[in-house]
């Protein structure tokens, strides 16, 4: 068993005890990295009848982009608008463009080139990013965006919501896609050299703490590039946030959510980056749980939380076990 607890964590040049995207980002790319987020107009196969209506349970109509500025229609003016409130709080950041809402590879090859091309010859864009489902990309599309990362020298990272591992929450939440699919999809990018993130949700309704934690293990254990976890977000016009409204449900509270987490890190490669530990919903579409409002507060009390433990990322990660998970 990896046993760190006496060393400095290996990956980081601050009090954080776990691989931030922060400290990646500047190893990777010299500075910071501001994510842009642009709404590309696609839809999803969960939505659009090919697979199922009405989306994940959990998902807002805006397909998890609530927070792009749309003021401005275009790609390139959307792009322009967000990096300019990002520099706002980051001033020497560079951009990179994060294609966020709904399933930005579900569609013909011809038509990813003519949305993507562009932003890999911007000059001014870093990297890309693009959000998808685990069963909206193939071979195709993976060996192309491999010849335009290395054509332009820009790293392609693809995210996928993968959330649960448990066959009962895939079907209550009617997320339409298993963890066999997350399987072949961080498959491919590896085999083409894309960079590849896996999304987890905490605290889904039947879900218990060792549940959360095999979510966790067998996301590890795919050896994705990073690893993004956050809690349920219960939203206005969602089904499960009407659901809620109507026969509330128990929530995870803050200190349970903070061991969890802190849980899951200990179980976690070391060398996979970890994107946020929290997120938040829109405000004014929140319905529960409020303290989500607040993610410094919550990245805060979980950083306490491993120092009290005296633990970090990794102190119970043991390579040998990835083979039971495989």
């Amino acid at each position: 068993m990896n046993q760190i607890l006496s060393n400095p964590f290996p990956y980081s040049n601050t009090n954080k005890r776990y691989h931030t995207f922060s400290y990646a980002s500047k190893k990777i790319y010299g500075s910071k990295i501001a994510k842009i987020p642009l709404n590309a107009s696609f839809t999803c196969p969960n939505r659009d009848g090919t697979k199922s209506v009405g989306g994940c349970t959990f998902c807002s109509a805006q397909g998890s982009g609530d927070s792009i500025l749309l003021s401005a229609s275009s790609l390139s003016s959307q792009y322009e608008v967000n990096l300019e409130r990002a520099r706002r709080k980051w001033p020497n950041a560079k951009g990179m463009a994060y294609f966020q809402s709904f399933s930005n590879t579900y569609a013909p090859l011809e038509i990813l080139k003519a949305v993507y091309l562009p932003f890999f010859e911007d000059e001014q864009v870093e990297a890309i990013a693009i959000a998808t489902r685990t069963d909206c990309f193939d071979e195709e599309k993976a060996a192309w965006l491999e010849v335009m990362q290395e054509k332009y020298n820009k790293d392609v990272w693809v995210e996928f919501g993968l959330q649960t591992i448990h066959p009962e929450s895939e079907k209550a939440f009617n997320l339409c896609h298993t963890k066999e699919d997350a399987r072949m999809a961080i498959a491919l990018c590896q085999k083409h050299h894309l960079r590849s993130v896996l999304h987890l949700i905490n605290g889904l309704p039947g879900e218990d703490r060792s549940m959360m934690i095999e979510n966790a293990q067998f996301a590890s254990s795919l050896h994705p590039t990073a690893l993004k976890i956050h809690m349920l977000h219960l939203l206005e016009n969602t089904v499960l946030g009407n659901a809620w409204k109507k026969e509330p449900f128990e929530l995870l509270s803050l200190d349970e959510y903070i061991d969890i987490v802190c849980d899951q890190l200990e179980v976690i490669d070391p060398k996979i980056i970890i994107e946020r530990v929290t997120g938040d919903g829109m405000a004014d579409d929140l319905l529960a749980p409020m303290w989500t409002k607040n993610k410094t507060a919550v990245a805060n009390a979980i950083d306490k939380e491993l120092v009290r433990r005296q633990s970090m990322q990794g102190r119970f990660f043991d390579e040998s076990d990835l083979s039971a998970k495989e």
